[in-house]
């Protein structure tokens, strides 16, 4: 029987079931964003994630993205479909300290909520039945490419790029997923359904920015002074985020909104997130104010273009997923962590480079293979809700439940 250390193992179960708690945060902040006919609706589709996916990373998921190398380091291979070869004594090869088993179960969960992202884009819109397929889909041909070619030692990897809890694979490629989506599904029927229970979206954004943590300083995959430092930069940013979103809405529409300020917080996680380990607590603080700044305008740019991102994935995530991507080829050190790499600031103009090539090829391909893929579903299984349905709200047209009794709020 192999010796692990009980302390790193212990703690990447915490994180392991800190970043499986994101997917019922993201659930409620969405439940609670959405109007009251499509409460249901919407946190449905993060919480069958939580049960396709596991099938899907338990068949071929955690193969594809993590075993052996194919198409020239686009993907990986099947030598691990079923964990066929990993038992009670494989130590993860990243850090030996820690048993295979539970590397894959970490990975899981970042597999699990990433699709369950793009959901808040076309919220009100998108038949259950299309979804299912589309979760399956994006997975395959989107999402483990990229945790392969990023984190599984494939084509990006290679070439130097770095992405520390997922800048590029999770935040950016949802992100122009979403917005790929909303240019396919096109505007809902009724755009002025206002927030069904904003305390909902406060339980939601207290849950994900609590597995955040384990989102971020878990993705060191040891106990050190990094995970430390991903800690504390995670919610540096975060918070000078949601400030910074909260000063510039106040001044222009002269009330502090609350739901601002949740959005922003949401904004400055996303924003370092592909940094958190890799750049000084004083780059977090600049890092998130930014972030609350850029997708402000993000989201603001959105509404004047009549872009119907219901729940502004784009502007929060796939931004914030890029512009972090960004700033970590502007400020990453490798004084801060040695496995990271120079930034711009330190001289590496072309790690810079790359961080900007690559989040920007993710983007484009998110995007593309998306609005393609939504194209092909629609000829297997529709993928809009019938006017019809859309009136009547999701929650009873497609789940025939209601979130509240005819009597409650």
């Amino acid at each position: 029987m192999a010796t692990f250390d009980t302390g790193t193992t212990g703690f990447m179960l915490l994180a392991t079931s800190l970043v499986m708690l994101m997917t019922p945060g993201l659930a409620f902040f969405y439940g609670g964003l959405a109007g009251r006919r499509n409460i249901l609706g919407i946190m449905i589709q993060s919480f069958v994630s939580m049960g396709i996916t596991t099938i899907m990373w338990f068949i071929c998921g955690y193969s594809l993205c993590f075993s052996g190398d194919a198409m020239g380091g686009v993907i990986g291979n099947l030598d691990k479909a079923f964990m066929h070869g990993v038992d009670l004594n494989t130590p993860f090869p990243g850090n030996h300290q820690l048993p295979e088993f539970v590397f894959i179960a970490y990975q899981m969960m970042f597999a699990i909520i990433t699709p369950a992202l793009i959901t808040g884009a076309f919220i009100n819109r998108v038949t259950f039945k299309a979804y299912l397929v589309f979760l399956v889909l994006w997975q395959v041909l989107v999402y483990y490419p990229f945790a392969h070619m990023v984190w599984g030692g494939g084509l990006l990897a290679q070439w130097g790029v770095k992405d520390f809890a997922g800048g590029i694979v999770v935040h950016a490629t949802a992100g122009f997923a979403a917005l790929a989506s909303v240019m396919y599904v096109g505007k809902r029927r009724d755009t002025q359904s206002p927030p069904n229970s904003i305390p909902l979206i406060a339980i939601g954004t207290g849950l994900l920015w609590f597995g955040w943590y384990g989102f971020n300083a878990g993705s060191e995959l040891n106990v050190d002074s990094v995970t430390g430092l991903a800690f504390l930069n995670t919610d540096v940013a975060a918070s000078f985020a949601a400030i910074t979103w909260l000063i510039i809405e106040w001044s222009l529409v002269k009330k502090p909104k609350f739901v601002g300020l949740l959005t922003g917080a949401v904004a400055g996680l996303a924003t370092i997130t592909p940094a958190a380990g890799f750049v000084s607590l004083t780059s977090a603080v600049i890092i998130g104010i930014a972030s609350g700044a850029v997708c402000y305008l993000a989201v603001h740019l959105k509404n004047k273009m009549g872009w119907d991102d219901a729940l502004d994935v784009w502007g929060v995530h796939g931004i914030g997923g890029c512009l972090g991507t960004i700033l970590l080829g502007v400020f990453a050190a490798k004084v801060i962590n040695p496995a990271g790499a120079d930034g711009l600031l330190a001289g590496g103009t072309t790690f810079f480079i790359h961080q900007a090539v690559a989040v920007i090829g993710a983007c484009l391909y998110a995007y593309i293979f998306t609005y393609v893929m939504l194209a092909v579903i629609n000829m297997i299984t529709k993928v809009k809700v019938g006017d019809t349905n859309e009136d009547k709200g999701l929650d009873e047209a497609i789940h025939g439940e209601n979130a509240y009794d005819a009597g409650a709020i």
